[in-house]
């Protein structure tokens, strides 16, 4: 940039600074008695403090601080409740009064501006995973499950990117249920006897990395709203592409949705939620009236949603058995004893699969997909554990942090399955001390979908194959560095080698 335009630029920032603080800091409220937090620069607050992983610089800030900590996020107060008893406060007594999503860029250019849609979470839970249709779907999840198993026994041998097997599953696993089919194929082409655009896993794998890459960013207007105009960052113009490719794919679905509803007319019959969710659009007793965007914004979240957190989950799984191969002899020990050489996993199995259960929940601790979980927002004035918290202030409940803590937790850093053996703790929102899905009003409404597949799936990944790290890797080379998107992934993705344990029809359904 030339010399005159960068004095331009800096010229604007520094009037706009001044601006801001001279009139606009004096009418901004303050607490009376605000939680304990380090003292706010100017203009930034305390973004200088936030790393590339926030949810441990949080971690590091409220082991000084404290478990109820403020903090300033440019002109944006922020709490974090970094602690059982503050996570009981925000997502349990106080929940009605934190269950407001902030208005940050990514939901007004993404998100089509989903918060207004207050009975989404209510329609998720009664509509699309209820008990009864999530039992009607078992078939859709032991096929996707067993195409996953049948793609690994043609690596066998071979050093595979288990990321790329998980994600495809889930992906598999969740198109069939939202949309009623697979979009997403090998070479992309013409859906079966429909128009509507299939894309490769490549494509789609960019999509989803690039959507939750954005979802997980800190955008300076966000936060700095007087520089929202500048897009500083660039992220708002990469929103605004993301939303019209992602928008194009989904006004299409629609679309072939809409046209076998007016083709089957009275003898239509709803097979995926996505069926369901238009069927809602149309029902005018619902007290807040679904339209378009709103299905659109709907149907986005139960794809990425469903797609990406449990292919991460489950590659943390395994990467914390490889890391421990005596855990990882235990759960194949359990899945012999209880399965055999024989058959497959199916999921009515799992509940006889304790261990396996105990790894899920050990993986959920240590690695949350969501570390500080969905951002909430205060819809009023409350007071929490005697500390004034404004309304408008955003509220983080760092999980990652309880997930750790040695006041709860018996060495917390160590990968150990048998800790739920000595306890009844859940992941279900009821237990504090593991809140991987949330709790109250902003729970996960996904939490039982993604618990059937990560079981039945870490269930047969164990009793099918051997695994092991590739030639001149150790368990203690390997990398468990975390990348942060909106959820946490490996930083380095998962590699290892894979043997068949069982015969070879169980793997072809020969």
């Amino acid at each position: 940039m030339e010399q005159a335009t960068w004095a331009a630029f800096l010229g604007i920032v520094l009037c706009a600074a001044l601006f801001h603080r001279t009139f606009l800091a004096r009418g901004r409220r303050r607490a009376n008695n605000p939680p304990p937090g380090p003292k706010p620069w100017p203009i930034i607050g305390n973004l200088n403090l936030v790393g590339e992983l926030p949810h441990r610089s949080m971690n590091e800030l409220s082991k000084r601080y404290g478990p109820l900590m403020q903090l300033r996020f440019g002109s944006l107060p922020v709490v974090v409740g970094a602690s059982v008893e503050m996570a009981k406060l925000f997502l349990k007594t106080n929940d009605a009064a934190f269950s407001d999503r902030p208005r940050f860029a990514v939901g007004k250019y993404i998100a089509y501006d989903f918060s207004e849609v207050r009975q989404a979470r209510r329609i998720c839970a009664t509509e699309l995973f209820s008990a009864t249709r999530l039992e009607s779907f078992e078939h859709i999840r032991d096929e996707e499950v067993r195409v996953m198993l049948q793609q690994l026994r043609q690596a066998a041998g071979r050093t595979v990117l288990l990321r790329d097997y998980l994600q495809m599953l889930t992906l598999g696993v969740i198109s069939r249920i939202v949309l009623g089919k697979k979009y997403v194929q090998e070479e992309a082409a013409d859906g079966e006897g429909d128009s509507a655009p299939a894309m490769t896993p490549a494509e789609f794998g960019e999509m989803v990395d690039e959507f939750l890459v954005l979802h997980g960013v800190f955008n300076i207007g966000d936060y700095i709203p007087w520089l929202d105009w500048l897009d500083l960052q660039g992220y708002v113009a990469r929103m605004k592409r993301m939303k019209a490719r992602f928008g194009r794919l989904l006004e299409r679905l629609l679309d072939v949705h809409n046209e076998r509803r007016l083709r089957e007319g009275g003898n239509f019959v709803a097979k995926d939620m996505l069926d369901v969710l238009l069927q809602l659009a149309d029902d005018t007793s619902l007290e807040v009236q679904l339209n378009r965007d709103n299905v659109k914004a709907i149907t986005q979240d139960l794809i990425i949603g469903g797609t990406d957190t449990s292919a991460k989950a489950l590659e943390w799984a395994v990467s914390e058995l490889l890391k421990n191969p005596k855990v990882l002899a235990k759960a194949t020990e359990e899945l012999d004893h209880v399965i055999g050489p024989d058959r497959l996993v199916t999921e009515s199995d799992l509940p006889r699969l304790p261990y396996i259960e105990a790894v899920l929940k050990e993986t959920l601790r240590l690695h949350p997909a969501a570390p500080m979980l969905a951002p909430h927002v205060a819809r009023e004035d409350t007071s929490v554990d005697g500390y004034d918290v404004l309304a408008g202030t955003v509220v983080f409940i760092n999980v990652w942090a309880i997930g750790r803590d040695p006041a709860l937790w018996d060495a917390p850093e160590e990968f150990r399955p048998e800790r739920f053996f000595e306890s009844k703790i859940g992941v279900r929102g009821h237990d504090f001390q593991l809140l991987p899905f949330g709790s109250g009003r902003r729970m996960c409404p996904g939490i039982n979908l993604a618990l059937k597949v990560m079981a039945l799936t870490l269930a047969n990944l164990l009793h099918g194959f051997k695994w092991r790290l590739p030639d001149g890797v150790t368990a203690e080379e390997l990398s468990m560095e975390e990348a942060f998107q909106l959820t946490v992934p490996r930083k380095f993705p998962l590699e290892a080698v894979v043997e068949p344990r069982l015969p070879d029809r169980l793997y072809t359904g020969a």
